[in-house]
């Protein structure tokens, strides 16, 4: 297995990472406050052919992890749960390492395993989703 990204690059993710984070807290903030709501179209591959895309229930996911209802996250797209864990826990120890300015060096180090560990459940999930709806009829989102 080859080492993790440089500590160079580590930090240039993570903060690249708060950046996107940051976006997202604003625009939030700027729905919240003009009461916009964002109307999605739905998925096109859903809508076209029937059968369930790799991303499919995604959205859904987000949402309910975002009000706290995980297990519901799981089951409409567990990808969610898994990325928030795997993100969760890199942005923390990243974020305790650089505040302490390294004596507690626990920063999570990148590895690509994890994105392979991210594709395979959207596979697996795709599969099951699709395997319900062919040979059941059973729509599982």
């Amino acid at each position: 297995m080859h080492p993790s990204l440089s500590k160079k690059s580590e930090k240039t993710l993570y903060w690249i990472v708060v950046a996107l984070l940051a976006l997202g807290i604003g625009i939030w903030f700027l729905f919240k406050i003009t009461g916009y709501q964002l109307h999605l179209p739905g998925c096109f591959l859903l809508k076209m052919t029937g059968f369930y895309c790799p991303g499919c229930g995604g959205t859904r996911a987000f949402l309910f992890m975002l009000k706290g209802h995980f297990l519901a996250s799981v089951y409409c797209h567990p990808v969610v749960m898994y990325a928030a864990a795997v993100g969760g826990w890199y942005m923390i120890s990243h974020t305790i390492e650089y505040l302490s300015k390294e004596k507690y060096a626990i920063g999570m180090r990148y590895r690509d395993i994890y994105l392979y560990i991210a594709l395979a459940i959207i596979l697996i999930n795709w599969l099951i989703k699709n395997l319900f709806l062919i040979l059941g009829g059973i729509r599982l989102i």
